[in-house]
């Protein structure tokens, strides 16, 4: 499974790769105002990315994780199921139980027409913030229980490093693009993998100009 995030103007992708998928081919999806203004709520962008980073989900499961009653996340996976968010798994679960999953493929908030509004802004930056904040705390979560925990983790669990060069706007597509097909290789490598010691990673990678302000 994979979930990552790349920002560049505005830009946000999200792909996900959790099983395979007849659409996994299809286009990047631009997300129209309607769309954007469905995910722009807090629980709306958690159980979003909760289908993307650990598949199909019943309302059910989604109250235990969210902490939520299962009316509320019924309700929500129904508002983002009208905007084609996210879709019924088909042949699983029954009319008491249904399950939901998120389409496999990038999904990009750069919609000229929606940022040329004030509706259409704020709904983009309360999604990007929210998924944001969220990939924050899970990193932030996982520095705190690596620290506390009796067995200090491996050294090559995970990488956590911050560099500051300075680039041309060339020099820094160009890095872009390379860091992207990195990730890109190892989802289609990776993708459909049943391993048992396989279990969800997150790639984040964050190329932006700092501003002027200190």
């Amino acid at each position: 499974m994979l979930a990552y995030v790349s920002l560049q103007s505005y830009l946000c992708i999200v792909t996900d790769t959790t099983a395979p998928d007849p659409d996994a081919t299809a286009p990047m999806r631009t997300l129209d105002a309607g769309a954007l203004k469905a995910l722009a709520h807090p629980l709306r962008v958690q159980m979003y990315d909760i289908l993307a980073q650990h598949g199909a989900q019943t309302a059910s499961r989604l109250a235990e994780m969210t902490g939520e009653s299962s009316g509320s996340t019924s309700y929500h996976l129904r508002a983002l199921a009208k905007h084609d968010l996210i879709r019924e798994v088909r042949g699983k679960g029954s009319a008491r139980e249904r399950w939901w999953e998120r389409p496999r493929g990038g999904v990009s908030f750069t919609n000229p027409d929606a940022l040329g509004t004030p509706s259409g802004r704020a709904a983009s930056q309360v999604v990007m913030t929210e998924f944001l904040n969220r990939r924050h705390q899970q990193l932030m979560r996982y520095v705190a229980q690596s620290m506390s925990a009796a067995d200090l983790p491996e050294l090559d669990e995970a990488l956590i490093a911050t560099s500051t060069v300075r680039l041309t706007p060339a020099q820094s597509t160009e890095l872009m693009e390379r860091l992207q097909a990195v990730v890109d290789e190892f989802s289609d490598t990776y993708r459909d993998q049943d391993d048992p010691e396989a279990r969800p990673i997150n790639i984040r990678a964050d190329v932006f100009p700092l501003p002027d302000e200190l």
